[in-house]
C-alpha cells in the first residue's frame, strides 16, 4: 500500500521564479493496485515519483509504504522496497555490464545477500525463461554488455529487473514513452502481466491517454500539484479517451477564468 499525505515541495522559495511542485497532495493506492497518472506538463507527476522514491526531499507532508513511514529514508533504503522504470532506456541498467550481470544486481538489491553467490546454471536458466517472454531474444544475448542492446531492448530489461525482486511498490516513469510503438505494446503486455501475476502495486505515469484507459484499476490527474480527479470501478471501465480529454478541457477551463 502507498499513501501520500498533505505532500507538500516548493522550489526556489520566496523568489520571483518560485513554483509550488506538490500542493498538499493526498493519495492512497491500496496494496495490489494498479494505478495510472495522467496530467500535463508541470502537474507534479515527475515530482511526485521522485518524493516516494526519495530523489526529492518534501518540505512537509508523509510518504507512507505499506504502514511504514519512510519520508526521511534515504534513497538506497528505499530502493529495498520499491522499483523504478524511467523514460530514459539508459536509466536503470549498467551498461558496461552484460546482461546477466545487471539481472542479478537487481535479484539481489532488495535483499540482504552478497554477489558471491554468483552466476550459476540455476539463475541463468530462471533468466533465460523471464527474458523469453519479451519475444525479443535477450534471452539468447545473456553474455552480451547492455550497451549494445537496442533502446527498446534495454528498456525491455530494464523492466524484467524492476520487477523481478517483486518490490512492494513499483512505479513506471513513462516508461514506454521513448519506444517504437511495436516494441511499446510489447513493453506494455510485459508490464501487465507482471503487475497481474505478482499483484504488484503500480504508480505509472503516461501522456498515453489509451494506456490510460486499457489499463489499470484507476486514472489519476494531476495538476498544479494536486489530486484533481480520480476515476475508479465501473466508472474507470466505462471511461474513454474523449471523456478524459474533456476533463482537461474542463481544467483548463477553469483554469482560465481564476486567472
Amino acid at each position: 500500500m502507498l499513501e501520500i499525505r498533505s505532500a507538500r515541495k516548493v522550489f526556489y522559495k520566496g523568489q520571483p521564479d518560485e513554483k509550488v511542485a506538490l500542493d498538499g497532495l493526498d493519495l492512497k493506492l491500496n496494496t495490489g493496485e494498479f494505478g495510472v497518472v495522467i496530467g500535463s506538463n508541470g502537474a507534479g507527476k515527475s515530482s511526485m515519483l521522485n518524493a516516494i522514491s526519495g530523489a526529492l526531499v518534501l518540505d512537509s507532508g508523509q510518504i507512507v509504504i505499506n504502514g511504514d513511514d519512510v519520508t526521511e529514508m534515504p534513497v538506497h533504503k528505499r530502493a529495498m522496497r520499491l522499483a523504478r522504470v524511467f523514460q530514459d532506456p539508459m536509466k536503470g541498467t549498467a551498461a558496461s555490464m552484460t546482461v546477466a550481470e545487471n539481472m542479478l544486481l537487481a535479484e539481489l538489491r532488495s535483499k540482504k545477500r552478497s554477489l558471491r553467490q554468483g552466476l550459476n546454471a540455476r539463475r541463468l536458466a530462471d533468466y533465460r525463461e523471464r527474458l523469453a517472454l519479451l519475444g525479443l531474444g535477450l534471452e539468447n544475448r545473456l553474455d552480451t554488455r547492455v550497451e549494445l542492446l537496442s533502446g527498446g531492448q534495454r528498456q525491455s530489461l530494464s523492466l524484467i529487473m524492476a520487477v523481478g525482486g517483486e518490490p512492494e511498490l513499483l512505479l513506471l516513469d513513462e516508461h514506454t514513452a521513448a519506444l517504437d510503438p511495436r516494441t511499446a505494446d510489447i513493453v506494455m503486455q510485459a508490464t501487465v502481466r507482471a503487475v497481474d501475476a505478482l499483484k504488484l502495486t503500480t504508480l505509472m505515469v503516461t501522456h498515453n491517454m489509451q494506456h490510460a484507459v486499457d489499463f489499470g484499476h484507476s486514472v489519476i490527474m494531476l495538476d498544479a500539484g494536486k489530486l484533481r480527479l480520480e476515476i475508479t470501478g465501473d466508472e474507470k471501465a466505462k471511461v474513454t479517451v474523449p471523456d478524459l480529454i474533456g476533463h482537461f478541457a474542463v481544467k483548463t477551463d477553469r483554469m482560465l477564468l481564476a486567472s
